[in-house]
């Protein structure tokens, strides 16, 4: 059996900007893209804690150190600069890739520094 088990979460981050007239994505300073294991092109789920919004896009590296996390394209109709947003990825395992399975949770502060990184076990789901 195959199952669906959190990757990476990146936990209230700031979006920073929007650009509606854009080819559609989510910018996320490469960075925070690398701690959270998160890859460029990977498909992301974003909750906007701000205004309830949820949708599917692709990440792509925005500049290291930028701290960014930019709406674009028709992302950027869900959510303005300042929301607080939360970025996850999801993957598929296997019942035997369950037990060794951990999911990197990074947790963000004010101007989207990184606050605390976590990595979570699935050991307990049978």
């Amino acid at each position: 059996m195959i199952r669906e088990f959190l990757k990476a979460k990146i936990h209230r981050a700031t979006v920073t900007d929007s650009h509606l007239d854009y080819d559609g994505s989510l910018s996320i300073d490469a960075g925070l893209m690398e701690t959270a294991g998160i890859a460029p092109n990977e498909r992301v789920h974003v909750y906007n804690i701000t205004n309830g919004a949820r949708f599917e896009t692709y990440a792509i590296r925005g500049e290291k150190g930028s701290r960014c996390i930019e709406l674009n394209g028709a992302a950027a109709r869900t959510g303005h600069p300042g929301d607080r947003i939360i970025i996850v990825a999801y993957c598929l395992l296997t019942d035997a890739e369950i037990p060794t399975h951990t999911a990197r949770i990074v947790t963000m502060q004010e101007d989207n520094v990184i606050g605390t990184i976590r990595d979570e076990s699935c050991v307990d789901i049978g």
